[in-house]
């Protein structure tokens, strides 16, 4: 009587629930086992569908599609520890993601955040591909298939994803899969040449909502628990002095390294172009030195991300000639001057000769500086809530040469 007695209490155990360790740890539940609070549809400000609560799990209905069926949490997450129970119906797909980004240009949240895939490899009803497969980082990393031990469909497994500022780690009941670092050669290596290959801002965020999909098949999800990580800061020299590693080119206009300068110079096109940093960085104490050889109107934007072709949506902090605003504050695609220099301060700006702009950006703060002397502090809300890469501009117009070197970067 005690051994059925014990294994009924086992097969029983509550779900949905932290221990008290998990609490002083500094775990939280993302579901609560009754309610969908704290959860809505992607880009949307309420729950829709196809979502329910069914018996202590969140179900997917298989309602959804490639188009549509994502939910995502309230909260954004950066470093974490990320705990689930999953069960998925016999043919089944579907996935949980992460540093998903939420704005109206896009459309889907897998063109921004890296999925782990759930799917039923022995159901399926077409064939898959290795990077297709349950447990992968989505046409990204595979797993060490000697240790993924999947329970079949209609069975509950344990999942983890543990995001340490770049570290990652996959986990499939209890043993480690997949281990990678985001954001190296290799990673880019990886994105360039596969299925991200057309989507520039996929896996850059470094923080985000958790999206869980409803991909057309029947779902479930339990447990779902998450313990923050500190962020840890570091210092980076955004240009080598030799080439253009780490960076990306938009546009016809002409960037090139010459003597230890970084140059940016318009082409015949004379049209807009951009040179942005390939990865992420949303808070920084960022310092570069800047010369105008001729007409010198360019910028660095911050938090900006690539909306199409050559077209950079985000903020920029203004680089001109004299007279034009150079360390004030432009909107690009939106509301347009934020906050223009005073006039008094025109003349600090070395024409012909370099100078020194340091740009300080944390949370929504953004102060910028002018050979040492403060050009501008504000605090914006849209500004706060945006992410992104930081980008050199050429404005269209034709005949602008400017020339940057000692690009320093220390994130906060």
């Amino acid at each position: 009587m005690t051994f059925v007695f014990l294994l009924s209490s086992c097969t029983d155990m509550k779900q949905n629930i932290l221990t008290e360790q998990e609490k002083a740890e500094g775990w939280e539940l993302l579901f609560d086992g009754k309610t969908l609070h704290g959860w809505r549809d992607y880009n949307g400000t309420a729950l829709t569908g196809p979502w329910e609560v069914v018996n202590g799990t969140i179900q997917a209905d298989g309602e959804g599609s490639d188009a549509s069926g994502y939910i995502v949490t309230d909260k954004q997450y950066e470093n974490f520890e990320l705990s689930w129970d999953w069960k998925i119906s016999k043919g089944g797909n579907s996935g949980v993601l992460y540093h998903v980004v939420e704005r109206p240009q896009f459309a889907v949240p897998y063109v921004t955040g890296p999925e782990y895939q759930l799917i039923d490899d022995a159901n399926f009803a077409e064939p898959l591909e290795d990077w297709q497969r349950c447990g992968v980082d989505y046409a990204m990393y595979l797993p060490d298939y000697s240790k993924m031990k999947v329970n079949p469909a209609g069975k509950w497994n344990n999942s983890k994803i543990i995001f340490d500022n770049g570290h990652v780690s996959y986990y499939m009941n209890g043993q480690k899969t997949i281990e990678f670092d985001a954001w190296t050669n290799d990673w880019f290596a990886r994105k360039n040449s596969g299925k991200w290959a057309n989507a520039p801002e996929y896996g850059l965020a470094h923080k985000g909502v958790i999206c869980l999909q409803d991909h057309g098949y029947p779902a479930w999800f339990r447990n779902i628990k998450i313990k923050e990580l500190p962020r840890k800061s570091k210092e980076v020299d955004l240009f080598n002095g030799v080439d253009l590693q780490g960076w990306d080119k938009y546009g016809t206009e002409l960037w090139y390294v010459k003597d230890g300068l970084l140059v940016c110079e318009s082409g015949p096109d004379k049209q807009y172009g951009y040179l942005a940093t390939r990865e992420y960085y949303d808070d920084f104490d960022l310092t570069v030195e800047f010369k105008q050889e001729a007409d010198g109107n360019s910028g660095v934007f911050i938090r900006s991300f690539i909306e199409e072709d050559v077209k950079v949506n985000g903020w920029q902090v203004e680089v001109a000639p004299k007279g034009y605003d150079t360390g004030g504050i432009y909107e690009s695609y939106g509301r347009g001057w934020l906050v223009q220099i005073p006039d008094e301060k025109e003349n600090i700006l070395k024409e012909g000769d370099w100078n020194t702009m340091r740009i300080k950006v944390q949370g929504d703060n953004i102060q910028t500086w002018l050979n040492g002397e403060e050009m501008v502090n504000i605090r914006d809300e849209k500004i706060g809530a945006g992410q992104g890469r930081i980008a050199l501009q050429i404005h269209d117009g034709g005949g602008i040469k400017v020339l940057w070197r000692n690009l320093h970067l220390k994130t906060l």
